[in-house]
């Protein structure tokens, strides 16, 4: 499709020993293994190298983090403000130095409401407004 812009992301590892701890009796058998996850990655970069789409390696990404295994994971599996945190770092590289038109790294993006307003707050001068679209939020993380 014209115009359709794709990221695939591969999974990320596992923390094998948590995932084995946290496994009922129903799954006596670990079927998420960071074997398995880095084939199944090197696979996902290898289809989207051939097909000319991005890709986000979290497989490598997560491993790059000291301590990733209880850092990274809530449980083994499930991304903690960690994990998410890599992920979204991750994505926005992506988004800023894909050569897309329009681009949609956050920066370049119009602001939806950029027209000043009856609304916005007012300026400490009592006369200026204050538009909050225009504002930016750093929370813990960095977006640039």
């Amino acid at each position: 499709m014209r115009g359709l812009h794709l990221i695939f992301l591969t999974c990320p590892p596992v923390d094998e020993e948590r995932v084995n701890k946290n496994t009922s009796e129903y799954f006596s058998q670990l079927v998420r293994t960071n074997e398995l996850c880095q084939t199944y990655s090197e696979a996902c970069i290898k289809l989207c190298q051939e097909l000319d789409i991005e890709v986000v390696d979290l497989f490598t990404a997560f491993q790059r983090r000291d301590n990733w295994e209880t850092d990274c994971f809530t449980d083994g599996v499930h991304l903690s403000a960690e994990g998410s945190k890599i992920v979204v770092e991750e994505i926005l590289k992506v988004l800023k130095e894909a050569e897309w038109n329009p681009s949609l790294h956050w920066k370049s993006m119009p602001t939806e409401f950029s027209d000043d307003s009856s609304y916005d707050l007012v300026a400490a001068d009592g006369e200026t407004t204050l538009n909050p679209s225009e504002w930016t939020f750093h929370q813990a993380i960095q977006w640039d």
